[in-house]
Parts: C-alpha cells; structure tokens; sequence
C-alpha cells in the first residue's frame, strides 16, 4: 500500500494495488487506523451503504481538537460534502437544482466556445514548434472559466481562482502539514470574502447564475439555507468544481498521447469522446480514494468493520478490477460497459459529475482535431498529492 506514495509509486502504483487487491483487498492498518479497499465490489458496497458515513463535523471534533482555530476545517466538515443524515439531504437537495440537467445542458455551447478560445491560445503558444503547459494554458483555466460562469464570478476576476482554488483544495488532504493548513485558511477566508460580496451583488442585480439560483433558495424557502451555509456552498462548488476536472482534463490527454493508437482512433472518430473520458477516469482516476466511517458493526467481504471505524476505499484499486473491467490495464476508448468510482456513489454521488463530463468530452473532441500532431515535450509533474492523482505541468508541443 505505502509503496504507491513512492516516486516509482507516484508513476505507476496500479501493479502494487493490483497486488494488494489479490493478497489482501479488505487490508487494515494500525498506522492510519484504517481499512483499505481495493475491489470494485467491496468499495461500490460502502459507498452505497447508508450506515457508512462520511467524516462530518462530529468526527473532526473527535480527530482534529484544534478544528476552531482552522476555518478551512470548519468550512470543509460542516460541507455538504462532509455532512450526514438529514443536514446533508437538505442541503442537497436545495444545492441541486443549481446542477440540473437543464443547466448543465444549456451551459454545453459556453464550454464549447471556452474549449474553442483555450485551444486558440494553446495551438498559438506551441505554433513555433516550441512546448507550452498544457495545464497551465487550458488544464485550469477550461474547469476554471465553466465554473465561475456557472457561479456568476466576471470573467476578469477568475484569474485568481487557481490559485486560491489549489489552495483551500489542501485540506482534501488526508494528512495535513502546518504549511497545508495555513495555505488553506487563507485560502477559505479570502474566497468567503469574496463570495459574501458576489452574493451582496446578485441580491441588487440578480443573474442567470448558481449564485442567484441559491439566493433565492435562501431568501424564499424559510430560511433553510442559512447566509454562512450559502457562502461555503458557493466556496465547495469553486473548490470541488475545477481542482479534479483539471486533474481529470490533463490525465485523459497524458493517457491518449502515451497510447498512440486510441490518440489516432480519436482523431478519426470524435463521436467516441464521451467514451474516451470514462475510459480516461477508469484508467487513471484523479480522486484515488475517499473515506467512510462505519455508524456500526458492518461486514465487509467476511470482515467485520467495528462502530467508528474508518474505512478508505480506494478508487484507483477499484476502478481496475478485473472482476469488473476485463483487462483492466489496457487502455481502450472503445471499450463498453465502462461503470467507475471516481465521482463516488451513493448518497454523496457528486453533484458536478455530468457538467466535468461535459468538459472532458468537449476537450476530448476538440482537442485532436486541431492539433492531431499534439506529442509530449517533457516528463510531466506530478502533483505532490496523496489523495488527488494530478499534473502540476504537462509540457506538449504539435510537431510536423
């Protein structure tokens, strides 16, 4: 298990999680107090299952004793995506109407048209022949655009969102430094300070917008969305809503260009593009794994899971099962009956899973038609991550 937080690990850990998954898939460890899981079937089950819940606001009160002097954890555990029972079902269901399939339906032309503008700035940047950060010029920027149209954030006040976004997404972390901690705070204070004044605007010019969709909720349904609820909620859509689809965006284009025959296969057929970002989050999952705590005795494959304790499952592992996708370590944009864990299940199935699949199918159709002569210029970066499978930088360049 600990292999796979290696450099060697960080490049490939699927052999060792495919070793795991055979010797051991239901694996406790007494370091981390928790029961890791590496088959498809065993993590679909817990995610699913009502009793297993996600670490809330009671829990890091229990794990995290200085919790009040860390806004970025007070905002992070009383989340949606970070609450139970019936505050998460509230919360939910007020929050979804902002990801209908209306909305996100009718924002499908504004990615295309940001898709169209990104790829212009990338395809001149690489003109020469030089290589240009794929992640830098349309990575973060694409998630970033489609998210702060979405919010009603102006379009020359986004660029700080990267920025901001990267760091309160530290506290995604499960193991935090002092420095992840203080990146984070900051980060949450300046975008709730940011988001109280957007929502102080929409309330005197309202939009077409989430912000105005949620102040509504706020101002006409008795109060059940609370202003500090509404600032964080807008805070998490930023956070969840652009840090994996970049993830997502830069490790499906590495996956096609170090396979060049589903690279070609694209270019020919575009109209596989959908199937080419589930097959993209199959192969290379950007949330590796995510965390439950049992709400009572539970058995897990013949293994007893006590009251309390905590459960990982681990996507990555799950999601290249062979048990459910038949030669699991060939990438293969053709392949069907595709079904992966990377937006979770269950209750907590993330509300922003269509919208980043619109983003990934656009980019995924777009992106090899203008430059199907798109190579790697460089090794990339890897994110120094546990939890998020990312590119810091992906140099490429168009040849020929």
């Amino acid at each position: 298990m600990f292999s796979i937080f290696t450099p060697e690990g960080g490049e490939n850990p699927y052999p060792a999680l495919a070793e795991l998954r055979r010797t051991e898939p239901v694996y406790y460890n007494a370091e981390f107090d928790t029961y890791f899981l590496t088959r498809f079937a065993d993590c679909q089950a817990v995610l699913t299952h009502p009793e297993f819940l996600v670490p809330d606001l009671d829990w890091c009160a229990r794990e995290v004793p200085d919790w009040r002097d860390h806004p970025s954890a007070e905002f992070f555990y009383s989340s949606m995506l970070r609450s139970n029972g019936t505050d998460h079902a509230r919360l939910r269901r007020l929050v979804g109407g902002g990801f209908s399939s209306r909305r996100v339906g009718a924002l499908r032309h504004t990615v295309r048209d940001i898709t169209a503008r990104l790829l212009d700035g990338f395809a001149d940047a690489t003109s020469d022949g030089g290589s240009a950060d794929f992640q830098e010029l349309v990575g973060y920027p694409l998630p970033v655009a489609v998210i702060g149209h979405l919010i009603g954030v102006p379009v020359e006040e986004q660029g700080q969102f990267h920025r901001l976004g990267q760091d309160a997404g530290r506290i995604l972390e499960p193991v935090r430094s002092p420095e992840d901690w203080q990146r984070a705070d900051q980060a949450v204070v300046a975008l709730r300070a940011y988001f109280t004044d957007l929502i102080a605007l929409r309330r005197r010019q309202p939009a077409d917008d989430l912000t105005s969709v949620l102040l509504a909720v706020r101002d006409t349904d008795d109060g059940r969305l609370s202003e500090a609820e509404l600032v964080d909620t807008l805070l998490l859509v930023l956070v969840a809503g652009f840090e994996t689809t970049a993830s997502l965006l830069g490790l499906a284009v590495h996956a096609l260009l170090t396979h060049r025959d589903q690279w070609d296969l694209l270019a020919r057929k575009p109209e596989l593009a959908p199937q080419a970002v589930e097959e993209a989050l199959r192969w290379d999952t950007p949330v590796r794994m995510t965390e439950r705590v049992a709400a009572e005795p539970i058995d897990v494959a013949g293994v007893t899971v006590p009251e309390g304790a905590n459960v990982t499952t681990v996507l990555a592992a799950a999601n290249r099962d062979p048990e459910r996708h038949p030669d699991p370590d060939t990438f293969d944009i053709r392949r069907d009956n595709i079904k992966v864990l990377g937006f979770s299940a269950g209750l907590h199935y993330c509300l922003g899973a269509a919208l980043a699949r619109v983003e990934g199918g656009e980019l995924l159709e777009q992106l090899p038609q203008r430059l199907p002569s798109l190579i790697a210029a460089g090794p990339p970066l890897r994110r120094a991550s546990i939890s998020l499978r990312a590119f810091e930088n992906l140099p490429l360049t168009a040849r020929g």
